[in-house]
């Protein structure tokens, strides 16, 4: 999903306050201190310009000397790529009909500084201890590593779980595929499990961007849990059981799943709608393309299930004609179509020609 200019800056925001970034250093120095700042970042044109006297630097930006020039009233101002502080003790007016909802003379300011320019601008309270990152009007308060780590922590346990479970399911689904008996029911299921990854994801990598220089690992914890490979496998069940199995209608079924509410993704009937189906029953048998279960051999390299499953139209004509003709696979780009063939009986809990 493409980001809006807003939020693309709001991005940037939160990068720039991240720990291990000199300005969050800063920060921390400002809330020890027990004192309180306002910093004006980027968009100096007009941040000057909606303000008067101060005292103009043009020094070199560092974490210690924004922190001692915090002890002055007034604004601090520095420069986009935070290499300058242009002005310290400044007085910043900007146009007081401007709507805001803070309640703080320093935050109030702030807030409206952000709508009036393209600044990012910070409000630290010093009796509160508390530092909110002002654009576009928006705001969000930084939060110490240590309260991020406990949302942190529960997230990845949620994805640790539900990865479990969805692992155990995508099993048994595959054995239920070749043998032709997957009901709405058990797709269900699994589609909402791949959902409640993806909201944990969402939040981990919002959570990521914050903790900066400490997201590291978690990030590696991320990729490992609900990576690429996991991203691929939702859109290809989604693929396979959709009316229409193109990955423009995948990304589409995507984005619906992700508005539902947790409940909805547990009714079979309003699934069945998103896949594009009427009137279904939650014990009805679904018959896949195939697409995820062929993806799962070696022996099938990339872009070659398309053509498999183009061909034969379902995992269960495949599976009828592999027991009389193996070796027509190899018209498709399969190497070793009688491997492939192993493998899908070895799935199914069998040997070919077990129950001819």
């Amino acid at each position: 999903m493409e980001k809006s200019d807003a939020q693309r800056r709001m991005q940037e925001a939160i990068r720039l306050t991240a720990p291990g970034q000199p300005i969050r250093t800063a920060l921390d120095m400002i809330i020890a201190g027990h004192l309180g700042a306002l910093i004006c970042v980027g968009d100096t044109e007009h941040v000057l310009g909606a303000g008067n006297d101060g005292f103009p630097l043009n020094i070199s930006f560092t974490a210690n000397r924004l922190f001692e020039l915090s002890k002055m009233d007034g604004a601090i101002v520095i420069d986009e790529d935070l290499t300058q502080i242009l002005r310290a003790n400044f007085h910043l007016n900007p146009d007081p009909s401007l709507v805001t909802s803070e309640t703080g003379m320093r935050h109030r300011t702030a807030a409206r500084m952000s709508v009036l320019t393209d600044a990012i601008v910070i409000s630290v309270s010093s009796r509160r201890a508390v530092v909110n990152v002002y654009v576009n009007g928006k705001s969000y308060e930084l939060q110490p590593v240590s309260a991020l780590m406990g949302s942190v922590n529960q997230l990845i346990a949620t994805l640790q779980t539900t990865r479990s479970s969805l692992d155990r399911s995508l099993l048994r689904l595959t054995a239920l595929e070749l043998d032709d008996y997957v009901t709405l029911a058990d797709i269900t299921g699994i589609f909402s499990s791949f959902e409640i990854m993806q909201q944990a994801k969402i939040g981990l990598e919002d959570a990521i961007e914050k903790l900066g220089t400490h997201g590291k690992l978690v990030r590696m914890q991320l990729e490992q849990l609900a990576g690429a490979i996991m991203d691929d496998e939702y859109n290809l069940m989604i693929r396979d059981y959709a009316a229409d199995s193109s990955e423009q209608n995948a990304a589409r079924v995507r984005k619906q799943f992700r508005s539902m509410s947790a409940q909805d993704l547990t009714s079979p009937a309003r699934v069945a709608a998103v896949l594009g189906y009427d009137n279904l029953e939650e014990d009805s048998v679904l018959t896949p393309l195939g697409l995820r279960t062929l993806s799962r051999v070696s022996v099938v390299r990339e872009n070659v299930a398309e053509k498999i499953v183009d061909e034969y139209g379902s995992l269960q004509d495949l599976m009828n004609d592999i027991r009389t003709d193996p070796e027509r696979l190899g018209d498709f780009g399969v190497n070793n179509p009688a491997i492939l063939a192993d493998s899908l009986y070895r799935m199914r809990g069998g040997k070919q020609g077990a129950d001819d």
